[in-house]
């Protein structure tokens, strides 16, 4: 029964690598809308846990799963953040042109 809890840790996995090859190309929309899915298979997550808990075999794969998704995140960041920067920018010169 656990590995059903496991088949969502690596749906979000994937759509984490998904979020990323996108951020990498520059497809901004495609990481929002891969967003929007993580966040309803974390929801998704959230109520499976609290049903089973992780034999320790699989409480490890679960460790390895989420550094992958923590590494994964890392990088969009990295990949987000000149983008950001520029959009601030951008509503930093509206609102001085504005007053």
């Amino acid at each position: 029964m656990t590995t059903d809890l496991l088949t969502y840790y690596e749906a979000i996995e994937q759509a984490s690598a998904d979020m990323l090859n996108a951020a990498r190309t520059g497809n901004w929309d495609e990481v929002v809308k891969l967003e929007g899915a993580c966040v309803l298979l974390i929801s998704q997550l959230k109520q499976a846990a609290h049903q089973q808990a992780l034999a320790p075999d699989d409480a490890r794969r679960k460790t390895r799963i989420m550094q992958r998704i923590l590494l994964n995140d890392a990088e969009i960041r990295n990949l987000a953040e000149p983008w950001i920067d520029d959009l601030g920018h951008l509503i930093g010169t509206s609102a001085t042109v504005v007053h």
